[in-house]
């Protein structure tokens, strides 16, 4: 398919062509170019949308970094007549550019920490503080490296920490991490512009992991995630931190709650903070515990921001990586389980949550303690 760049797009009348997202929900849930309609790219044959579009508009098709779009079989018969592009670089390529046009960055950096303070105190600063104090996250002394993955959660995770270190409750130092396990240069860049507009002073180290994992076929997610934990953790205790903070909010604990049960027959959570197996001394936090998904969204269309979400050159529809080994599409199904529980239930997912504090041993037939497993016949 002939390819066009965002900046020939912006040339064109908007009357003459229709942008068309062909990413899934994962996607396509953190944003969308202004104008387009989303038709997943299994859907474009069959879909009744792109049959109403005029024949005179130009149909510009875009995916995450423009490979996908760039592979669609433009000789189709429902583009039959049509004059087809592929939007080079893709969504990737659209929020670079609006990033390279924002030459006010002091402003946006203040907008976005005043948003903090006031407009979204309630919904982000309290539970991230809640968080920290209930589960003792932040203790006099530490170094923690706030790990940045380029994403939504963990940029508003460093600018929390940046907040709450202003409170001077407690003295302690912080390192913002990135690890680059092998990211292409639009994709580094993006990371780096998005942390030099809000103020957080990244340190960037480099990793081969995305090489090291090209060949695996199974599992190739799992791999990634448990290897990025181990270069964390490892130039973390190098720099001199103590903790590794990482960006997994209050949605991502009762989902993988309900995952656990429903996929893996098991009950466990996502645990607030963890000791290392691996490296003595080191400790796993997750201040976002208590910090909801939605809320963390608001903030981000607020400030009108834009972050990665998986910078992964596997594929276009990797929406996140899990160390479970879990897929997009399960965690896709997961929160649409959920919503539609919510609907007669507004409760639902404060229930999940306090499910794994409130465990009754009394009545549970088996469980594992420090991987010894105890029934209870043992005691009857």
């Amino acid at each position: 398919m002939k390819e066009i760049t965002y900046e020939e797009l912006k040339r064109l009348s908007g009357d003459s062509y229709q942008l068309i997202d062909i990413r899934d929900e994962g996607l396509t849930a953190y944003g969308i170019i202004p104008g387009a309609v989303n038709i997943y790219v299994e859907d474009l044959e069959n879909s009744s949308i792109l049959a109403d579009i005029p024949k005179e508009k130009k149909l510009i098709f875009y995916c995450e970094i423009g490979r996908m779009s760039r592979e669609i079989d433009d000789t189709l018969e429902c583009f039959e007549g049509r004059d087809c592009y592929s939007l080079s670089e893709g969504y990737v390529g659209y929020i670079r550019a609006g990033i390279k046009s924002d030459t006010d960055k002091e402003a946006k950096r203040k907008k976005a920490e005043d948003s903090i303070k006031k407009k979204f105190h309630k919904q982000l600063f309290s539970p991230f503080a809640k968080a920290c104090k209930t589960y003792k996250l932040i203790e006099e002394g530490d170094h923690i490296a706030v790990c940045i993955s380029g994403g939504k959660d963990s940029m508003l995770m460093a600018k929390l920490f940046q907040e709450i270190k202003l409170h001077r409750q407690v003295e302690f130092d912080l390192t913002f991490l990135v690890m680059d396990p092998g990211y292409n240069s639009e994709n580094r860049a993006l990371i780096e512009s998005n942390a030099e507009a809000l103020g957080i002073p990244v340190t960037i180290f480099e990793s081969t992991i995305f090489d090291a994992v090209d060949t695996i076929e199974k599992n190739p997610c799992y791999l990634c995630a448990r290897m990025r934990r181990g270069y964390l953790y490892s130039k973390a205790k190098e720099l001199g931190c103590n903790k590794i903070a990482l960006g997994h909010h209050f949605d991502d604990v009762i989902e993988t709650i309900l995952m656990g049960m429903i996929h893996s027959g098991q009950v466990q959570t996502m645990m607030p903070k963890l000791h290392s197996t691996n490296f003595e001394g080191m400790q796993l936090i997750r201040p976002l515990y208590l910090v909801r998904e939605s809320d963390i969204c608001a903030w981000r269309d607020y400030n009108d921001l834009h972050f990665l979400q998986c910078a992964c050159h596997f594929t276009d529809t990797c929406t996140t990586c899990h160390e479970d080994g879990t897929t997009s599409s399960k965690r896709l199904e997961t929160k649409k389980l959920i919503a539609e529980l919510k609907k007669s239930n507004p409760f639902v997912e404060f229930n999940i949550f306090r499910s794994v504090e409130n465990v009754n041993l009394d009545t549970v037939i088996e469980y594992k303690q420090k991987g010894v497993r105890h029934n209870f016949l043992d005691e009857y």
